[in-house]
């Protein structure tokens, strides 16, 4: 029988059956889907935020009466030092809406600069665990918080838990999957995500009429990381991290629960190999390590730009403030604003399984070229709508011409702009700078997001609603770009088949990826 490369175009041809057995296989769907579970917890605090502020403002006359924090609230900072200090603090958080926001992002970004290294040190399954114990604490301390300031300690708390599972999730679900179902069962992660904004925003309205709305919208958020670290417990490691220390029997386990022992002897054999070259690369990985090399530095390039052009074209603005957003198009019920939101985060949810099925069909790259397409349409609708409105704030139709671009906006990027990053981000790193890498992107992601959800409405405030999606809109054009000219197609490619696109772009040579996957193991 002739030998190919496992999961490459080469072996497919011997095995086409495979690729459909595989999304039958228990095992790899409950992995997907327990690892999934950090994509919730991500989606729902994107989301409850976004409700919660409405009631939050009712509780905490500071967040109510004041769009600014004040020193006057901190008696102790007297001396000058220390009101200098806080001045740095009101330069950088702004807003205490904002900052009730924010904090969350400022927690993943520390979450995701140290996931990368806690999954590379400890494990993907240890770092999952450990994001659902700060993400729980986080939960309990927002839910019982007495004052804003401790709330938002519990924002920070939560944001950190985030971070670590937004590294995590997409890793092990890439690290556990087959090459040939790779993208899709990545892409359910980004479903988590959207599906967790959906619940958020189903807790919302559940919640509008009980007392203590809000405590109960953010603390019911630990209960999704109490089930994950339960089931956690259950599951084994990566394979992938398995091999690389050099605990083979226990990767062996784990490989035989997802492949057929003709494929697993195949598996072992190519592992092996590959983890022994990965084990001496990995020995003396440093961040800075990741611009030395021209094929790393390219790779990293491609993965950051995709992560920051996934928040800058909006998606969080849209998530976070999508209530805030409907008011301002004039319709001012809170209870319309979040049920409006509702059918937007579902529209999110629901295009985000098409992005499911497109990702290993249509590709990553054309899925992202289309969305961002889409986008750019939609947000000019969008803008156009939220102008009309604010020059005859009486005319209901100019407010329903701007939800109607918000839907669309929703429709064109959750299939695309969506999973995309994530999934291009799980597999165009080296084993041995995956985790490092990936925490690094990540990083980009949690930084960019806090960048839109600080300035949002401050921007709003000084070029109105519809002069901030035209911004939005110029973004999507640019992002189109860098698409087309930076990102090449990943689908269905091996790790180390990807691998071999950026050894050539750093030759300077032409890179190809259909010829890759045309000639398959060849290399």
């Amino acid at each position: 029988m002739p030998y190919a490369t496992p999961g490459s175009s080469d072996y497919l041809e011997l095995y086409p059956e495979r690729k459909i057995s595989y999304f039958k296989n228990p095992y790899i769907l409950g992995v997907t889907a327990a690892a999934g579970i950090g994509g919730l917890l991500f989606g729902y605090d994107t989301g409850v935020i976004s409700g919660a502020l409405l009631y939050i403002k009712d509780d905490f006359d500071d967040v109510r009466n004041s769009s600014f924090l004040q020193v006057q609230s901190f008696p102790h900072y007297s001396d000058c030092f220390a009101y200098f200090q806080f001045q740095i603090v009101l330069h950088l958080y702004g807003c205490l809406q904002e900052t009730i926001v924010s904090m969350a992002l400022v927690g993943a970004i520390i979450g995701a600069a140290t996931g990368g290294w806690i999954n590379d040190a400890f494990g993907r399954k240890k770092a999952t665990l450990s994001a659902d114990v700060v993400f729980t604490l986080g939960s309990v301390v927002m839910a019982s918080a007495p004052d804003a300031y401790v709330l938002i300690l519990g924002r920070l708390l939560v944001g950190i838990g985030v971070g670590v599972a937004s590294v995590t999730a997409p890793v092990y679900i890439a690290e556990s999957s087959p090459s040939e179902i790779r993208g899709s069962l990545v892409s359910t992660n980004v479903l988590m995500i959207t599906g967790g904004q959906f619940l958020s925003y189903l807790v919302n309205l559940a919640f509008t009429e009980v007392p203590g709305t809000w405590r109960w919208m953010l603390g019911v958020a630990g209960l999704p990381a109490v089930i994950q670290f339960c089931v956690m417990l259950f599951l084994p490691e990566s394979p992938r991290w398995l091999f690389l220390k050099n605990r083979k029997d226990e990767a062996i386990s784990v490989l035989s629960n997802i492949y057929n022992y003709e494929r697993l002897e195949d598996e072992v054999n190519y592992l092996t190999a590959v983890s022994e070259q990965e084990m001496q690369k990995r020995k003396n990985i440093r961040y800075m390590d990741v611009f030395r090399s021209t094929e790393i530095r390219n790779a990293f390039f491609v993965g950051a730009g995709l992560q920051a052009f996934q928040q800058f074209t909006g998606i969080s603005i849209v998530m976070y403030y999508s209530p805030t957003i409907i008011q301002m198009a004039g319709f001012n019920s809170n209870q319309l604003a979040l049920l409006l939101s509702l059918i937007v985060a579902g529209m999110n949810a629901a295009g985000t399984v098409l992005g499911i099925y497109l990702i290993d069909h249509a590709g990553r790259r054309k899925l992202a070229l289309s969305s961002l397409s889409g986008a750019t349409v939609a947000l000019a609708i969008l803008s156009a709508g939220s102008y009309l409105q604010s020059s005859d704030p009486t005319n209901r139709t100019y407010g329903w011409l701007a939800i109607i671009g918000l839907a669309l906006y929703i429709i064109f990027f959750a299939p695309g702009m969506g999973p995309v990053p994530w999934t291009v981000n799980s597999e165009i790193y080296p084993e041995e700078f995956r985790g490092v890498c990936g925490g690094m992107s990540a990083t980009v992601n949690w930084i960019c997001s806090v960048i839109m959800s600080e300035s949002f409405l401050s921007i709003s405030d000084s070029v109105g609603l519809g002069g901030s999606f035209v911004i939005l809109g110029v973004i999507c054009v640019v992002a189109f770009f860098f698409v087309l000219l930076f990102v090449p197609e990943t689908k269905g490619l091996t790790f180390e088949e990807v691998a071999l696109i950026w050894k050539k772009r750093a030759r300077g040579k032409d890179y190809d990826s259909q010829n890759l996957l045309e000639r398959g193991s060849q290399f």
